[in-house]
């Protein structure tokens, strides 16, 4: 059966909690009632670290020096350029990378929020929200924040990974989640074609694949995978924002091992992983 990623359970909300009022939040907020509205939100839910800014540029001079549990909640529409562009500015500092970044906004257009589940931010909240949505997606920032457990897998250094994916920040948010797990012997692809290239040559112990990407997708490396590859057995993991049902029933019938949506809590990739190694 296909497994897929279930949102924090709560038992884990419950036991997070109190790591909330851990957490320093940079609020990216133009409008001043928004900002007082999302800053109030936040106060009940026990933060009292707050500093609200305007624009991106006022934002990335507040990270010159980030704190400890630092996480920023930013608005898609901002005045000096598109919260899209902050978070890929972010993620191309090495001292900023690892920020959990949670957008705010009421953009619906897949295009335009694209590059947000592409750059490994942990959560996107709709407008208009409630508490408890903003209190999940700061559940989500926690779980970035914290420590991975190790992996149940025997000789994990032993591991050899393929990623697939066209985007950039998604390889790097992946390899460093892999990495916290103790995973080294990672091998990166930018499509399905160029995957299928590597698998012919090397062995790998789990792959891992985005949905869209130019040339072969995939589901048609999937598809390779379980019916031309002498590695036919090997797990495969999709991480993907693809949202269309016909398609992601597709992927199933390829013969993926599991599916996670972007953007993800890094706890569900790190539970898939573990289930697909072991299994």
């Amino acid at each position: 059966a296909i497994v897929r990623a279930i949102v924090v359970s709560g038992e884990h909300r419950m036991a997070l909690t109190s790591s909330l009022a851990e957490l320093v939040v940079l609020l990216v907020e133009p409008s001043q009632m928004q900002a007082n509205l999302v800053t109030r939100m936040l106060e009940h839910q026990g933060i009292r670290r707050v500093t609200a800014v305007t624009s991106a540029r006022a934002a990335l001079a507040a990270l010159n020096d980030p704190d400890p549990g630092q996480v920023v909640i930013s608005s898609l529409y901002l005045p000096d350029m598109p919260g899209t562009e902050l978070v890929m500015a972010m993620r191309a500092e090495p001292m900023l990378e690892t920020i959990p970044f949670i957008l705010v906004s009421s953009e619906t257009r897949p295009q335009l929020l694209e590059p947000i589940r592409q750059s490994g931010a942990c959560a996107i909240v709709a407008k208009p929200f409630t508490e408890q949505q903003l209190a999940r997606a700061l559940y989500a920032a926690v779980d970035n924040l914290n420590p991975p457990e190790e992996l149940d897998v025997a000789d994990i250094e032993a591991l050899r990974v393929l990623l697939v994916d066209d985007s950039l920040a998604s390889r790097h948010y992946l390899r460093r989640l892999l990495e916290e797990l103790g995973i080294s012997r990672i091998s990166e692809c930018v499509n399905g074609r160029e995957a299928v290239e590597v698998l012919q040559e090397n062995m790998f112990d789990l792959v891992i694949t985005d949905y869209n990407m130019p040339e072969m997708d995939g589901r048609e490396l999937t598809e390779y995978i379980r019916t031309q590859s002498w590695q036919a057995d090997v797990p495969v993991l999709m991480v993907t924002s693809e949202q269309n049902m016909g398609r992601l029933a597709a992927v199933e019938r390829a013969g993926v091992s599991a599916i996670c949506d972007k953007p993800f809590e890094a706890s569900s990739v790190r539970t898939l992983i573990n289930d697909a190694l072991r299994s």
